[in-house]
């Protein structure tokens, strides 16, 4: 398990310093190919997805939001899921909130998930037990828990505008920053994350994994995930 994390690892320094260093007008551009989550794959994205490949698939078959299905070099019992760039939207148009997310799935059970920050180069990841959260570059980098925090997000609120005034009528103050993986993953730091719309693999596998020992509650339009179990079960009940 220790290996894969370690190629998670790599394969995000290598794409942080590639978007850092490397970085041309034609990344911003679409490439005209519709990916397996149906939409126009940014030249980014695929560009992303080939350096995951690079370092991941020797570990199982590959399941990407861009090309499907890619199959493992060797034969293998894993799957792994992966958003080689999460919040697309945000990338290109230079909002600098996006990252990656990866899962790895032994018999269709999520084992192991890693979500990267590619903006402040902050990963997170778990296999089982607790989240561990490390920097790219920075071995002495310390993950600060937030005890009190002041914001929620929810991501795609605009999906839900009853529920943005439910949150309004109760004082609740929230952001909507648009990379789901990314926005769950780092619950930890946050009052709470929702997130609405359809539930996919891309977006939920790796960091429902992470946030396995928070508080989590899911229907068919909405994810709720909290630290809080009485602020849990307060938005709980909002959304019923």
């Amino acid at each position: 398990m220790n290996a894969f994390i370690q190629a998670c690892i790599k394969a995000n320094q290598e794409l942080y310093e590639y978007i850092t260093t490397h970085i041309t007008q034609a990344d911003y551009t679409y490439s005209n190919t519709i990916g397996e989550g149906g939409d126009n794959s940014l030249n980014m994205d695929l560009k992303a997805e080939s350096i995951f490949v690079k370092h991941l698939q020797s570990f199982g078959t590959i399941y990407s939001e861009e090309s499907g299905t890619i199959p493992s070099s060797t034969d293998n019992e894993y799957t792994i899921i992966i958003d080689p760039l999460d919040g697309s939207d945000n990338f290109t148009s230079g909002l600098p909130y996006y990252g990656t997310s990866v899962a790895l799935k032994q018999h269709n059970e999520v084992v192991a998930g890693v979500v990267c920050n590619l903006v402040s180069g902050e990963l997170v990841y778990r296999t089982d037990g607790k989240a561990n959260f490390i920097h790219l570059f920075n071995s002495s980098y310390v993950f600060h828990d937030y005890t009190q925090p002041k914001l929620a997000l929810f991501e795609r609120c605009y999906k839900f505008p009853k529920l943005c005034q439910t949150l309004y009528d109760h004082s609740i103050k929230y952001r909507s920053p648009g990379a789901v993986a990314l926005s769950l993953a780092y619950a930890h730091k946050y009052d709470f994350v929702l997130f609405a719309g359809p539930m996919r693999s891309f977006d939920l596998d790796a960091a429902l994994h992470i946030c396995k020992p928070l508080y989590i509650y899911q229907n068919n339009e909405i994810l709720l995930v909290c630290k809080n179990y009485k602020k849990f079960e307060t938005i709980k009940e909002l959304l019923n």
